[in-house]
């Protein structure tokens, strides 16, 4: 059994990888570069770790879909939400308004069915992904009922048997890290911000999350420390 990955470079990808490159292995890692401000930063780091782990890395463009959506990851004239730590977790205030805000048009359901045709082609069982309980709170196509759904589709669209995955599904950013730091996942070459730059910016959300996250786990951001600089 071999698996695709969708790879970001994100510490839910990076950890979803390890993950399965230990059960099952990997053979390919798929980065997507939709015109996010935060792509090229992405690419750098998924090489990096697809070098570190022997894997094939495909970088795919989707420019046009910065055509049909203004949202502030893409758009230049939107302003990248930034949140108080308290306010992460509020589902139904102010995170759930900088959700919409990072909204791409069905961007996981494109990436998943892309990989799939790749999976469909090239005999891989798995679509790897970084789906986690604490994104699928805001983001319903993070969440386990859309795996659920998704899965259910690709019986239909391949000939083969292809499943997405998401080994950290059930786990909060707490929870992921303590897992990465425990099957040496290389959170080092891990990169969260919504912005490309020689460092994260430490204001939007996502690095908030981030640093809040290995803040209660206990456990020092390699990234952070200098591990790349």
């Amino acid at each position: 059994m071999t698996s695709i990955a969708l790879l970001s470079a994100g510490l839910d990808s990076v950890v979803a990888v390890t993950m399965e490159k230990e059960e099952h292995g990997v053979a390919l890692a798929i980065t997507f570069d939709y015109g996010q401000r935060a792509a090229a930063k992405e690419i750098e780091m998924a090489r990096l770790i697809c070098k570190r782990y022997g894997v094939r890395h495909l970088v795919m463009e989707l420019t046009w879909m910065e055509e049909i959506t203004q949202t502030a990851l893409v758009y230049r004239g939107e302003k990248v939400p930034e949140l108080a730590e308290e306010e992460l977790d509020e589902v139904k205030g102010r995170a759930k308004e900088t959700a919409h805000l990072v909204w791409v048009p069905n961007r996981n359901g494109l990436f998943i069915n892309i990989a799939a045709a790749y999976a469909d082609a090239f005999d891989y069982d798995h679509i790897v992904t970084g789906f986690n309980a604490e994104e699928g709170a805001t983001f319903p196509d993070n969440s386990m009922a859309f795996v659920k759904a998704i899965n259910k589709s690709l019986s239909y669209s391949c000939e083969k048997k292809v499943e997405v995955v998401a080994p950290v599904g059930a786990l909060d950013k707490v929870e992921i890290i303590r897992e990465g730091v425990k099957i040496g996942a290389p959170l080092d070459l891990s990169w969260s911000c919504y912005l490309s730059g020689a460092k994260p910016c430490g204001k939007c959300e996502s690095c908030m999350r981030r640093a809040r996250a290995f803040k209660r786990a206990g456990v020092p951001d390699p990234f952070m420390k200098g591990a790349r600089k």
